[in-house]
């Protein structure tokens, strides 16, 4: 059996007594989609923040690719492989939708301040490739037209989207949605399931999903993780999920399990 991809071994994360998540493990493997579901306050975003580095861990370990990541800052943990999308929206509003994807490009910059500011034909050429990366992933998604508008002046939908390709572009092996469905209208629902879809398979990458939109979770996850009260309570596919009797008790319910 292949090592996983990320490892979460007994995370706990503490703010003085209350601990948002207790001895909480599982892993994912490569070109895995799986959920993180619970009720509001069970720890889903605090296991994110702990994966991606915008919370040191109080005990335990998130190991990635067979490495511990849980010291380092995001942009180190978003530079090996990790990316995430946020829950509110957090595209720079002011910036064009060409531009909020280039900025993510920056992450693998081979070609320091010092070439940047002789403008030299290497920084010209890495450049161009970037250009070339940024327009390829708008057309992929069909923000091309857009290239130039302000992200703020999109419709909510396509901002969605502009932040899965922001997030895309600094080319991760594991992607993080945190509630990407939040907002949406059940058509823009179904066509966000094929989305996430489409990018694990275009992209070959593993997808860790937070959503309450249980029909979007169990449509398109191959195995769920549950939380209650920062404790996983659950894990299975789908199918065990839904027949789980803590699961029901705690956040599906009878009529929704059913």
């Amino acid at each position: 059996m292949s090592a996983p991809l990320l490892d979460l071994d007994n995370i706990t994360v503490q703010f003085g007594g209350l601990k948002a998540v207790a001895d909480v493990s599982f892993s994912i493997g490569e070109r895995e989609l799986v959920g993180l579901i619970g009720p509001n306050g069970a720890g889903k975003t605090t296991i994110f923040n702990a994966i991606t580095g915008v919370y040191r861990p109080t005990a335990g370990h998130v190991s990635f690719l067979g490495k511990k990541v849980g010291h380092h800052p995001p942009y180190i943990i978003t530079a090996r492989g990790i990316a995430r999308t946020f829950q509110n929206i957090r595209l720079f509003a002011s910036m064009t939708v060409f531009d909020n994807v280039r900025c993510a490009c920056n992450m693998h910059l081979k070609h320091g301040i010092s070439h940047a500011l002789w403008r030299g034909t290497k920084v010209a050429a890495e450049e161009q490739r970037i250009e070339r990366d940024v327009m390829e992933l708008l057309e992929i998604f069909g923000l091309h037209e857009q290239r130039d508008e302000n992200a703020k002046a999109l419709p909510y939908g396509d901002q969605r989207r502009l932040e899965i390709v922001r997030a895309l572009a600094t080319k991760p092996k594991l992607l993080l949605l945190d509630e990407p469905a939040a907002g949406m209208n059940p058509t823009e629902k179904v066509e966000l399931m094929k989305l996430i879809r489409f990018v694990q398979e275009k992209f070959a990458l593993a997808v860790l999903l937070v959503e309450h939109d249980m029909k979007v979770v169990m449509g398109i996850c191959e195995r769920i993780v549950v939380l209650d009260y920062g404790l996983k309570i659950a894990e299975g596919t789908p199918g065990e999920i839904r027949a789980n009797p803590k699961v029901i008790a705690a956040y599906l319910g009878k009529e929704t399990a059913a």
